[in-house]
């Protein structure tokens, strides 16, 4: 929940000016969506929306749904993020159903999967992120996952300053990508957490990590930017 219309003119006019050649995505809060459209307008960077309804329509005031963000033009959309599921308490069956209504409406989701500190130093991540990750598969079907974006975001990385090791990430990769079998090679997986320029080369250096979902970094044009280039 960042940015007003001048941060957003000065953050795009920033990236427009990257030459990144890498697939460039942005995802502003909703009331920005449109002013975001305007100012990429044939451009190479595509964008989307943070979050979305699990419901069509109907009376659930405050909600968005798919079909909304899509007249927006959006690609894109955020389903599970930690911090919906943690601060809103939204259920892997919820980001399941949402997973399902972004697709119908023709938006690629990114699912965003991880665990916490506690479950991390329990030894219990690849049961937390192939639990979050099997209630979509279970839901959308296999062939649906793996034609969206998987997002890796360690809870306890997140706005925190710390880093998964690029080997602790590639191995959450890694176990994400075997959960797929073999239609998940093709699937962009991207790790999520305290992503910066002084690390972006290694972490995305690794096999299985294949870009970035970018947090507070991606409110500096110059830092954004220099993440793009290191994914290159």
């Amino acid at each position: 929940m960042n940015g007003s219309k001048a941060s957003v003119s000065e953050l795009l006019s920033g990236l427009i000016g990257g030459n990144a050649t890498v697939e460039v995505a942005v995802f502003p809060p909703y009331v920005l969506l449109a002013q975001v459209a305007d100012e990429i307008a044939g451009k190479d960077i595509v964008y989307g929306a943070q979050n979305v309804s699990e419901h069509e329509s109907g009376a659930y005031t405050g909600e968005v749904s798919g079909s909304m963000l899509r007249e927006q033009g959006c690609k894109y959309v955020i389903v599970g993020h930690s911090e919906r599921r943690s601060i809103y308490g939204e259920s892997s069956e919820q980001v399941a159903a949402k997973f399902v209504a972004a697709q119908k409406a023709g938006l690629i989701p990114v699912l965003c999967v991880g665990e916490t500190l506690e479950q991390r130093e329990a030894g219990e991540t690849q049961r937390v992120v192939a639990e979050q990750l099997q209630a979509v598969i279970d839901l959308a079907g296999l062939d649906a996952v793996c034609s969206a974006v998987v997002a890796y975001e360690p809870v306890w990385a997140i706005g925190t300053g710390k880093t998964a090791s690029p080997e602790q990430a590639q191995d959450v990769h890694q176990a994400i990508r075997q959960q797929l079998g073999d239609e998940g090679a093709k699937t962009r997986i991207l790790y999520g957490g305290s992503v910066n320029a002084a690390n972006a080369a290694e972490l995305f250096a690794k096999p299985d990590i294949d870009g970035g979902l970018v947090g507070g970094a991606s409110l500096k044009a110059g830092d954004f930017n220099e993440i793009c280039k290191q994914a290159e």
